[in-house]
């Protein structure tokens, strides 16, 4: 009996084989589509854009001249958007997932909300944008402000964060805790100085990844009524303001060929700003994964 089943599983060998080398044929097909595409898109941005890249067009304003154009405020707009989002995104984002996974209670009510919270990551980004119109800038009277569209934008990304935090919580090993808690320690204590600092390399990385979309979205920005065009820097959170996205759909929407190529070195810009959050974010990974 034995000696049949050798026999079969010999039989059988090189079809196992064939099929393994054509899986892994269009898994690498897959991939290499996705980079292709890839570079193509960068390959045309770049020779569009370099042109316009300079120290001029870091440090001028948005004008009708495309010889004349910068992205100096809509630069400093978005760094102004992340001072808002980020710590509101990260210390409700954070609160939430701690709540869910280390005091609510297991049942039919918890599960629902980690549910929809789950399914809030899957929404479009303008219905967003149309909860920051009814509620921040219509019912709250913030305005077209910094403010208005920030508290829009974080909850674009809270159930990114709210969801990666949760994971990052999970995976903490139960034994950790035990022993927390075996050495006296309270609730908070061990949430404290345990899970946080063993769950902070997945936090961070999902936070910062969600940041990253936050600085790229436009159509929530459209529909709060963030200005296309302007020619000054935000003083405070309740000034009305730009920033990258706007700017180069503004761009991109102009009839003059000069003002594509204009549009492609802000893309370059945008782009070098989310590499730039990315690495930030495997850097931590890296550093932080084998901690625990």
């Amino acid at each position: 009996m034995k000696l049949i089943n050798k026999d079969l599983v010999a039989k059988k060998m090189p079809i196992r084989l064939a099929i393994n080398s054509i899986y892994k044929g269009l898994f690498f097909l897959a991939t290499l589509f996705g980079l292709l595409v890839l570079a193509i898109l960068f390959y045309r941005i770049v020779t569009q854009g370099i042109g316009y890249l300079d120290g001029d067009f870091l440090q001028n304003f948005a004008s009708r001249k495309p010889e004349d154009a910068g992205i100096k405020g809509a630069l400093i707009g978005s760094l102004w958007l992340m001072i808002v989002v980020a710590p509101v995104a990260l210390f409700l984002g954070v609160g939430t997932a701690i709540y869910l996974e280390e005091y609510a209670k297991r049942n039919w009510i918890t599960t629902f909300i980690k549910t929809n919270i789950s399914n809030l990551a899957g929404v479009p980004s303008i219905v967003f944008g149309l909860l920051g119109l009814t509620v921040f800038v219509r019912a709250l009277a913030l305005d077209r402000s910094i403010l208005a569209a920030g508290l829009t934008m974080s909850l674009l990304v809270l159930p990114v964060i709210i969801v990666a935090a949760q994971e990052a919580i999970r995976a903490v090993p139960r034994e950790l805790r035990d022993a927390s808690y075996g050495m006296g320690a309270t609730k908070w204590q061990t949430v404290l100085k345990v899970v946080l600092p063993a769950a902070i390399p997945g936090i961070l990385t999902g936070g910062i990844l969600a940041l990253s979309r936050a600085i790229g979205e436009t159509a929530p920005l459209v529909v709060v009524g963030i200005p296309l065009f302007i020619a000054f820097l935000p003083r405070s959170l309740m000034d009305t303001f730009t920033v990258l996205p706007m700017q180069i759909y503004n761009w991109t929407s102009r009839p003059q060929e000069e003002f594509q190529q204009v549009a492609a070195a802000g893309i370059i810009v945008l782009l070098i700003l989310l590499i730039f959050m990315n690495s930030i974010a495997v850097f931590i990974r890296n550093k932080f994964q084998k901690r625990y």
